[in-house]
């Protein structure tokens, strides 16, 4: 159980690039990474195009004036100079900077944490891993839901055969925000996300699908996707040609099938992510709406509810669990989960630990690059007609 206590020698000194006021996701960053107040210390930041705006905000979150910088390319030049500068940064910016930011960031020697998804290309995102290797620095990719400690319940529960031969995969994202265009006209955060040049070659499969399917990787690590279909849709037709819709098939290289919707024009739904594993013995399903419980369908038997913190968890669940049975945990606890395993890793790779790092679970550049992977197989798909394509 985790209980706050430090897991370091001393808080890494933490910078943010974007999730400035007006971003839909640095608090969410913000939380996770300071949550347990042992990890991470916000120290420098480049929070907004607006420099004035960021300064602002960033003073009034305790950051020195000096510190609040008007852009992430003078807080790398000016960080440097410092005894005390920056040991890594978080990149929340749109998807058209990643590439470059964290490419600039690696190369000043910094650790760098990044939002979904990484970069545009498979071919981006390989070099960066390269760059990464060559400096000796970390990269995680903030798939904020997948620090949920059922998820790990489930991932052992597979490997340990608890529920058979896994046989089926349904997986969903599927909300209705964006069933007008409204937001795509008054809010900055949704403009550049159906603006290709920024958001990259997709809308929801990109912003919404890629957290699933991760968390898909996540339980089912020993299973590979062979070939899928992709048939997505813009029902806003001022959306095209990224997706507001999209459904697509998978067949796995172990023989099971597996399907996914990510929508943000499912009109009235306030339901978010939706995870069910079928088993040749039994099924698991979980969803975000209701992440501290887990429901084991045994073929034959009654159904049971599995609540998060109980004993009767494997240990893997028990030792991201914050708050203990009968007390709730949120989307804020899945993010200081993963960002304190991004700190652990970081200074696991500090201390030439490549033994401890190797053990570790959380998404890291891989899932990064599976992410922008799954994208690349899902438009090929869709721009051929929705048809089977070999996943690669």
């Amino acid at each position: 159980m985790l209980n706050g206590e430090r897991k370091l020698n001393r808080p890494l000194r933490w910078a943010m690039i974007g999730g400035g006021r007006l971003g839909q996701v640095g608090y969410k960053h913000r939380t996770g990474a300071l949550r347990d107040n042992t990890a991470y210390q916000l120290v420098a930041n480049a929070f907004d195009i607006d420099p004035a705006r960021g300064k602002d905000f960033g003073m009034n979150l305790g950051v020195v004036e000096s510190r609040c910088y008007p852009d992430y390319k003078t807080m790398i030049s000016e960080e440097a100079k410092r005894t005390d500068g920056i040991e890594v940064v978080s990149i929340a910016t749109p998807n058209g900077t990643h590439y470059q930011i964290t490419k600039d960031c690696l190369n000043a020697g910094l650790h760098v944490i990044c939002e979904k998804p990484f970069v545009f290309t498979v071919e981006q995102a390989i070099e960066l891993k390269e760059l990464a290797i060559a400096k000796g620095k970390v990269i995680g990719i903030t798939y904020g839901f997948s620090g949920h400690p059922l998820l790990l319940q489930m991932r052992q529960m597979v490997a340990n055969g608890d529920i058979g031969d896994v046989r089926m995969v349904d997986l969903s994202y599927a909300h209705g925000f964006n069933a007008t265009d409204s937001a795509d006209k008054t809010s900055d955060a949704q403009k550049w996300r159906v603006d290709p040049k920024i958001a990259g070659p997709s809308f929801v499969l990109g912003d919404l699908s890629t957290h699933t399917y991760y968390m898909s990787e996540l339980i089912l690590p020993h299973m590979k996707i062979k070939k899928l279909l992709c048939d997505r849709q813009s029902f806003i037709p001022s959306r095209a040609p990224l997706e507001d819709n999209a459904y697509v098939l998978m067949h796995y290289d172990n023989g099971a099938v597996g399907r996914l919707w990510a929508s943000s024009v499912n009109a009235g739904s306030m339901d978010s992510q939706w995870i069910r594993i079928v088993g040749s013995k039994a099924s698991l399903v979980w969803t975000d709406n209701y992440p501290n419980e887990l429901r084991v369908e045994v073929q034959g038997e009654p159904i049971q509810t599995l609540s998060h913190g109980m004993p009767y968890l494997y240990p893997e669940a028990l030792s991201d669990e914050r708050f203990g049975a009968l007390h709730t945990e949120g989307l804020g606890d899945s993010w200081a989960n993963i960002y304190l395993k991004f700190a652990v890793a970081i200074d696991a790779k500090n201390r030439g630990d490549e033994a401890a790092l190797a053990k570790m679970v959380y998404p890291d550049i891989d899932a990064g690059i599976e992410g922008v992977r799954w994208i690349a197989n899902c438009v090929k798909s869709a721009d051929a007609g929705s048809a089977w394509v070999d996943f690669e």
